[in-house]
């Protein structure tokens, strides 16, 4: 008997280390596009960024592929301990699914954020055709840019990020108040996390457009708030600390 829980625990544990590797490699390959796609764009001069956007289907879809590719790379890391957590119960139940369940899981949750990559592609769009970002994919306009930091900032303190916040550092809380059984709900509640994580995030991702799109730097930094807030005991006062921040910044830049 205590031989086969010993097997059984091994079990949830390299199913779980399998897992987490391949949500890593996922988003290395993922910081890897962002990389190469952000070194070919800053290695161009304005007049070829002019030449080579043209706001075609095709360049729209490509920009869709490219917010997608981002945010699984920017997203993947913080998400990783409700995907694991999902999994352990899963199995340690013997629950259906296992890594299909899993697999499910994560999908669901990146899809959410596939639609979001769709709405900010659209949204930068109508920037772009009013003049308000750059060809280099950054704000252009000093006001711009400070509403929308400001807005960032004031975002940060409100009840609704408080709120996605608090379900997104929760891991347990979430498996133990939104559980749903069998491969639909493993989906469901991939659905459903991502969702909160949209409403956590949503304003950070914001950001991008003063900072650029495709400045590493800036992606680097968003990404490391995220986690940090997500993670770390105290996350939630760093998420104001940083609300904060954008705030002064943008009243800087507008006054």
């Amino acid at each position: 008997m205590g031989n086969g829980r010993s097997v059984f625990s091994r079990s949830i544990v390299r199913g779980s280390t399998v897992t987490l590797v391949g949500l890593l490699t996922i988003a290395g390959l993922c910081w890897l596009y962002v990389f190469g796609l952000a070194s070919e764009m800053a290695s161009m001069s304005p007049g070829d960024m002019m030449a080579f956007k043209h706001w075609t289907p095709a360049y729209f879809a490509m920009m869709v592929v490219m917010w997608s590719v981002m945010m699984v790379a920017m997203m993947t890391p913080s998400a990783a301990p409700m995907i694991l957590l999902y999994r352990q119960v899963a199995r340690k139940n013997q629950l259906a699914g296992g890594m299909l369940g899993t697999a499910l899981f994560a999908g669901g949750y990146l899809l959410v954020w596939g639609l979001f990559s769709l709405t900010a592609t659209a949204l930068q769009w109508l920037l772009e055709e009013s003049a308000l970002l750059s060809p280099q994919m950054r704000s252009q306009n000093q006001v711009f840019s400070g509403v929308v930091l400001i807005a960032a900032g004031i975002y940060q303190f409100s009840s609704l990020k408080q709120a996605c916040l608090r379900r997104c550092r929760g891991p347990l809380l979430f498996i133990t108040r939104y559980w749903r059984s069998g491969l639909k709900g493993a989906f469901e509640m991939g659905l459903r996390h991502g969702t909160y994580c949209v409403g956590c995030c949503a304003a950070l991702m914001a950001l991008l457009f003063v900072g650029g799109v495709m400045d590493l730097s800036v992606i680097a930094a968003i990404a490391v708030v995220v986690l940090l807030e997500k993670l770390i005991p105290g996350g939630e006062w760093l998420a104001r600390a940083f609300g904060a921040l954008a705030i002064g910044l943008g009243v800087v830049l507008i006054v």
